[in-house]
């Protein structure tokens, strides 16, 4: 067998007594030329269960020929995706945020067993591009991620539709305000092709964050999944991580604080998803580095919000791609001096480097999809942390594009998700009610469940800025109003959110990004009598991956990650 690379980091099949392990390899066609080079996984998550990785499956072929011509030899394997939107407002949606652990694990025993030198990443739904970033941070081998890539908006009677429409929609007809009919016409359209969901949700967000922690190739995180550019992304991204192999630079070079940072930064300015405080901390925990909600909050209270994205705003994935992608928001962010320019990134050269020719929103005409620092939509970030004596370990809220950022009002408790919408569903919630979802968190529910099927039903009912909704669970990215979740400790552990009754007041205040408030009219010693008495509920699954989940996973402002 000819000598492998000598830069190649495993060496676990060379010599006599490795005969048996090439023999398979050979059974693959593998040659002493294709031995001889670096092994490459390339994993994706492709299945017929979601559009959003239908994509994979090319985009992976064309990786594997950038790697090859490049000097190294690709194996290519899959992985499990959830899709959110189908798993949503049933049993299933437990499922999906334990799936980013079982990403994260599985390809982590695929690279290790088969002692792959480097890693090429390609996903397309929210926890599947986390659950790849997280592998990498956690096997740090020579690594890239390739997003699967955005869907087409949909066009519904003249104007833009996504999938947030469709949930909204529902909400509309048990209000009798559209007919049965035309919500028919309307999930017909609203997904006119492959990709995943066309808004500023939780897989585009996190597609922008791996572009700006530098584990991406610039740009490649706004195409469109059907564009031929993607495919261009592809193969140089093959081409970038055998470089990458030859450099020796590895994930942890790349992901420093000051890369989470950036992150962050970029992810606050363009109003993402409110899963950006789950995910990011638990790549980071993967990395060696702690990001907490305190630091959610000095950089929020830092950056402006400069994109204007739906669901908030107006605009949808690929309109940002018509403008310059990401590259656009992260040359804004990095002239106004809020951008760490001087971290690597998978091109081998640092954040400033690569946007060295990208002009900035200000030089960018007859656009208004990016605004300038100058005059932005918001002074600070579209994330608000609060805390109080509901969260003392803090809790989450989206303030991009919401109307009203303060709601005092009667709770309406509800033990599970199910019942709560039953109850919406009979027109039983009224303005100024606070809508409380508990033991839904990580440990509670398993899985700490998206409440979207629940939001979007209340806002298309027409409560949606007269309703806040409180949750130890989590939100989609679709979701908008005045909606609070991760709210910790999570009531299956014995927080204050387990103590509450319908009727209490309850206090939510997201004006200030710096000292965000989320209490209830009562004093500590009342909520300390009323726990007396509480007790931890049974465990609502004793075995199966969801009892495993339940018994390993830690608290939401971690991250949520397994232990």
């Amino acid at each position: 067998m000819a000598d492998r690379n000598p830069k190649i980091a495993s060496k676990e099949l060379e010599g006599p007594h490795r005969a048996p392990h090439r023999a398979f390899l050979r059974a693959m066609g593998l040659t002493d030329d294709d031995l001889a080079r670096p092994l490459v996984g390339v994993a994706h998550t492709w299945n017929e269960a979601t559009p959003c990785n239908m994509s994979a499956e090319f985009l992976a072929d064309e990786a594997k020929r950038g790697i090859r011509d490049a000097g190294g030899t690709p194996r290519e394997f899959v992985t499990i995706a959830v899709s959110d939107g189908i798993a949503m407002g049933h049993e299933g949606m437990k499922a999906s945020l334990i799936s980013r652990e079982v990403i994260a694990d599985s390809v982590e025993l695929m690279m290790r067993a088969h002692c792959y030198d480097a890693l090429f990443g390609i996903a397309g739904c929210d926890k599947s591009l986390p659950g790849m970033l997280m592998v990498m941070a956690r096997l740090n081998l020579p690594s890239i991620f390739l997003y699967g890539g955005t869907i087409k908006p949909g066009r519904f009677r003249g104007r833009d539709v996504t999938i947030q429409t469709v949930y909204e929609a529902v909400g509309q007809y048990e209000a009798g305000a559209i007919s049965e009919e035309e919500l028919y016409e309307l999930e017909c359209v609203a997904c006119p092709g492959i990709g995943s969901c066309g808004g500023f949700f939780t897989a585009n967000t996190m597609a922008t964050v791996a572009e700006a922690l530098g584990m991406s190739l610039p740009g490649s995180a706004s195409p469109p999944a059907e564009d031929e550019l993607r495919r261009v992304f592809a193969y140089e991204s093959g081409k970038a991580l055998v470089n990458l192999l030859n450099l020796g630079i590895r994930p942890r070079d790349i992901l420093t604080r000051e890369a989470f940072e950036n992150a962050l930064t970029v992810a606050l300015a363009m109003g993402g998803s409110t899963n950006v405080a789950l995910h990011l901390p638990a790549i980071a925990y993967e990395a060696g580095v702690s990001l907490t909600f305190d630091d959610f909050t000095r950089i929020t209270c830092r950056t402006p919000h400069i994109a204007d994205m739906t669901p908030g705003g107006k605009y949808v994935m690929e309109d940002l791609h018509r403008i310059g992608g990401v590259p656009v928001v992260m040359k804004t962010l990095l002239e106004a001096g809020l951008l760490h320019g001087d971290c690597l990134t998978v091109t081998g050269r640092t954040v400033s480097e690569n946007l060295k020719q990208v002009k900035t929103a200000d030089e960018l005409s007859d656009q208004d999809v990016v605004y300038p620092v100058s005059r932005p939509l918001r002074a600070s970030g579209g994330m608000v942390i609060l805390k109080g004596n509901l969260a003392p370990e803090g809790a989450v809220v989206k303030v991009a594009g919401i109307q009203k950022l303060t709601h005092v009002g009667p709770a309406r408790v509800f033990d599970d998700e199910r019942s709560c919408a039953e109850a919406v569903a009979r027109r039983e919630i009224q303005p100024g009610d606070v809508v409380v979802i508990r033991y839904v968190g990580p440990k509670g529910a398993p899985g700490m469940p998206e409440m979207l099927a629940v939001t979007a039903a209340i806002r298309g009912q027409g409560l949606g800025y007269e309703v806040a909704l409180l949750t130890d669970g989590r939100f989609s990215g679709a979701t908008t109003g005045l909606m609070v979740g991760h709210v910790g400790p999570e009531a299956a552990v014995g927080g204050p959110i387990a103590a509450l009754r319908d009727g209490d007041i309850i206090e939510i205040d997201a004006t200030d990004p710096a000292h965000g408030k989320l209490n209830v009219r009562l004093n500590d010693a009342e909520i300390a009598e009323r726990l007396k008495g509480w007790q931890a509920p049974a465990p609502r699954y004793a075995h199966s991956a969801l009892g495993k989940y339940a018994r390993l996973v830690g608290r939401a402002c971690d991250g949520a990650v397994t232990h």
